[in-house]
């Protein structure tokens, strides 16, 4: 069974970009979308090695916000759209990375979820098989997750460490 709906913020996608798996989004929730925000922020970069793909995977998810963006005096554009878009279509989850936008969100009611944690998700489902690889991927391509952290999930999962 799918998740519902879910709304994608940037760092998630660049993240999930990073390491060719931007199609586990299709896999665990029924549909997704991103907001017009997150999407210039993400093809404005032509630069990013992934633009094709993430391109190619979003041009037809994107969508507009109706109200106004009231929350950009708190947090970056993209992930203030991201919120408004999530509580404008009732979505399932918000897909966000950033500590601070997160936090808001879920003071708004908003059930979020990461990058790591829709991994673990996309393993506890059996649609991949092992996140140590893509771990190890994210470091490889500066992908900013705490060390600590990694190690803390992939030990709990039976995966060792990075060192």
């Amino acid at each position: 069974m799918k998740n519902g709906l879910v709304i994608a913020d940037s760092g998630a996608i660049i993240s999930l970009a990073s390491i060719q798996k931007l199609e586990i989004l299709n896999s665990i929730f029924d549909n997704v979308v991103i907001p017009l925000a997150v999407w210039e922020e993400i093809i404005l970069d032509e630069g990013n090695i992934h633009h094709q793909d993430i391109h190619s995977f979003f041009h037809d998810k994107v969508q507009e916000i109706k109200g106004f963006n009231e929350l950009t005096f708190i947090m970056d554009y993209g992930e203030s759209e991201s919120v408004i878009l999530c509580r404008e279509l009732n979505a399932d989850f918000l897909l966000i990375d950033d500590k601070k936008a997160r936090k808001i969100a879920e003071n708004l009611g908003l059930n979020c979820i990461g990058t790591i944690g829709l991994l673990i998700n996309a393993k506890q489902k059996g649609i991949i098989q092992a996140l140590k690889p893509l771990f190890e991927e994210f470091l490889r391509q500066k992908r900013y997750f705490s060390l600590d952290l990694l190690n803390k999930i992939l030990e709990e999962s039976q995966e060792g460490k990075i060192y």
